[in-house]
């Protein structure tokens, strides 16, 4: 390889990663102080940066929320599908999927806290148009899954299931309000008490005799 080459390269790297840098600092400040009422000067003032530098990596506050929240969604159902595609029972498939759900809040919870709380109103330009997409998909998903669990007789089958769908999506992912990496629980942890309690329950079994 021959330097230039070499040096191209280490630029575009270096690059790259203070645009992920910068990413994860923009994505902070949406969620804490809500995208609409957050200006590209803030994000940079964050970031410890001048406003006029953050164009140098991205032309707009909308293209940074573009790219947070597509890069979230976009491992979110590369995680879901493999899921899917593993052929396991309708019971397991739930429980990998509120694992992987969890994995999700744990590497992008700013990202999912943005999700949240700005997805309809950003839904309505047609830039983010895949955000409604997702939403429909999401919810096909776990209709569909729930009705296999029905089906395969391991969910109870007197349940309204659009009723368990949204219980189940808002314990979920209400979750990225209050978790924070590093806590006393892991998300692995979390999502297994999640589990217990979503399909064992919260009341102590009687001891066998």
């Amino acid at each position: 390889m021959s330097p230039r080459r070499r040096d191209a390269e280490g630029t575009a790297t270096a690059r790259a990663g203070r645009r992920a840098e910068l990413l994860a600092v923009a994505a902070e400040v949406f969620a804490s102080r809500g995208y609409s009422a957050t200006t590209v000067r803030e994000v940079a003032d964050a970031a410890g940066i001048l406003g006029g530098s953050l164009y140098y990596h991205f032309d707009s506050k909308e293209s940074m929320a573009d790219e947070i929240l597509s890069t979230f969604l976009d491992d979110m159902w590369t995680s879901y599908d493999r899921v899917l595609a593993a052929g396991l029972g309708a019971r397991e498939t739930l429980a990998a999927v509120v694992a992987e759900s969890f994995r999700c809040i744990d590497a992008h919870r700013p990202a999912v806290v943005l999700y949240q709380n700005e997805s309809k109103h950003l839904a309505t330009s047609p830039r983010f148009a895949y955000l409604l997409d997702s939403h429909r998909r999401f919810e096909e998903m776990w209709l569909g899954l729930l009705e296999r669990g029905v089906r395969e007789g391991v969910l109870r089958a007197d349940l309204d299931r659009p009723l368990v769908y949204r219980f189940i999506r808002d314990t979920v992912w209400v979750a990225a309000g209050w978790y924070r990496p590093g806590g006393r629980l892991t998300a692995g942890e979390i999502a297994k008490q999640y589990l217990a309690m979503v399909l064992e329950g919260i009341q102590a079994h009687p001891p066998t005799p």
